[in-house]
């Protein structure tokens, strides 16, 4: 154990290491101090003094710095070495994630008047509906923005006073005082078939009729997290909209929304995109308050079942992790069947398995929320993956599991993240590492187990990002996957 005198001699930089450390991580002080007391409690440090100490008012004790070094996986003389590594340890400023995008010229060609005339002829040559191309706008914008939405977050805070677990009968009291009215009614599922020609139960689940008249179906009671989502949807709508009418219906099933057909992208469209995401996101961040349910994250290791401590279900868990996480490079899928995306959020640009607009004749079978649709039981699978992405292979982990929704419905929901920015954030050469392992699945057909100086190195990544999956991850092969089967990279090629 290093002598406090000793230690106090070489600190000189140690307070900087600690908040570049934590900066490049993209901690606050108040996660690391969590992250810290997870792992001793006796000597975990509080805000106060963690801001002491990077501010070098105070130098933490050998116990504490020991802590602190596990948080980051580093030893506790690399903060005492005397040397200054905050030049090397600032991250670059790189991409904010979502979608690449591409140079707009010559840009005549996408003035207003000639782009309002090509959309509507584009929607109809693809078999797009404007309502579709509106919920695409979105989530370019969610992602753009890496599903942070700060005033969403706000105005969802001072209605549920960051209170988490929030009961059923605390959300009825809530709809109450934002001026709903609830009532009751019946409805069993039916079944439909849906664009694809796939069978599947649905049914209307609750609508909301003006001036302030909330409709809630009995079978909600028997599905009490998902009677929470749908009363923190329609309090957001009240909260948000104003009651107008715009968000006026939630159902369950695989089958979309009935289309008009109308190619045309019209204003309500846009609207009706719009609201129907502001509510939902709204509903996740009144469950799932920010601060509440990160540090409930910490102290889990990111695991699924997180979701029963904060009293909601997997889905809705699952995408605010994508929202709270200090890492930011997540994706996430909610499918219902090989071939249907309901909901996707893709933070570093991840390249879709499948179309969730129009039918894809060749999904690459080997994605992990493809494969579980296989799965005989409804358990968690995390996952290794390689994927090329822009011609650089890239290292995907992910947790998979397979549930079921309140019409009878199996779907695939899927949590996962890009690996490479947290290996280049350590100062390893992520692309290399990610080249060595798509070598060595190819080479093994397809899949190959994980060597044991990269399963170190990933080992290493997992801790620090505190997410227990990814080291599970590493108990299995690794597979390569692919965004169609015409870009397969397996020898021979699965199409």
């Amino acid at each position: 154990m290093t002598n406090p005198k000793s230690l106090l001699r070489q600190s000189h930089f140690l307070g900087t290491k600690i908040r570049n450390l934590r900066k490049r991580n993209n901690l606050t002080m108040d996660d690391l101090s969590t992250r810290c007391i997870r792992i001793n409690a006796e000597y975990a440090p509080s805000v106060s003094y963690l801001s002491m100490i990077e501010t070098g008012k105070r130098v933490p004790s050998p116990e504490m710095l020991a802590v602190i070094a596990e948080v980051f996986q580093k030893s506790p003389d690399w903060f005492l070495d005397g040397i200054d590594a905050g030049t090397d340890l600032t991250p670059a400023k790189g991409s904010r994630g979502g979608i690449s995008g591409m140079a707009l010229e010559p840009g005549f060609l996408f003035a207003p008047d000639i782009l309002q005339i090509a959309i509507p002829e584009l929607l109809s040559q693809t078999g797009t509906g404007g309502r579709q191309f509106a919920q695409l706008l979105i989530r370019a914008h969610q992602e753009h923005h890496q599903n942070h939405f700060p005033e969403l977050e706000r105005a969802a805070e001072e209605i549920g006073q960051k209170r988490m677990p929030l009961s059923a009968e605390e959300l009825l009291q809530i709809a109450k005082k934002v001026g709903l009215q609830v009532r009751w009614f019946t409805e069993v599922p039916t079944e439909l078939l849906d664009e694809l020609g796939v069978r599947s139960k649905n049914v209307q689940t609750s609508y909301f009729l003006p001036p302030g008249t909330l409709h809630l179906n009995r079978i909600l009671e028997q599905h009490p997290t998902r009677l929470k989502y749908e009363l923190a949807v329609h309090i957001g709508h009240a909260v948000l909209h104003n009651k107008d009418g715009v968000k006026s219906s939630m159902r369950v099933g695989g089958a979309q929304e009935a289309s008009d057909g109308n190619a045309n992208l019209a204003p309500q469209d846009i609207l009706h995109a719009w609201r129907d995401f502001e509510s939902s996101f709204f509903a996740g961040a009144l469950l799932c308050p920010k601060l509440p349910f990160r540090q409930l994250l910490d102290r889990h290791g990111y695991e699924i079942s997180s979701h029963q401590a904060a009293g909601v279900s997997a889905s809705v868990a699952m995408r605010r992790m994508t929202a709270v996480s200090p890492y930011q490079h997540w994706h996430y899928f909610d499918a219902y069947t090989p071939g249907k995306l309901k909901a996707v959020y893709r933070g570093n640009g991840i390249p879709l398995p499948w179309g969730n607009m129009r039918q894809v004749e060749d999904p690459c079978q080997h994605w992990a929320v493809f494969r579980m649709f296989e799965a005989a039981t409804q358990q968690h699978s995390a996952q290794l993956s390689l994927l090329n992405v822009q011609g650089q292979p890239r290292i995907y982990c992910c947790e998979s599991t397979k549930v079921m929704d309140l019409a009878g419905n199996p779907h695939v929901l899927c949590a996962g993240v890009d690996l490479n920015p947290a290996i280049s954030a350590q100062g390893i050469d992520a692309d290399s590492l990610a080249q060595e392992m798509k070598q060595l699945c190819v080479k093994g057909g397809g899949k190959a187990a994980v060597p044991a100086p990269i399963r170190s190195t990933l080992t290493t990544i997992s801790n620090i990002l505190n997410i227990n999956w990814v080291a599970r991850s590493l108990d299995k092969p690794a597979q390569l996957i692919c965004s169609r089967g015409n870009s397969c990279p397996r020898e021979p090629g699965c199409y």
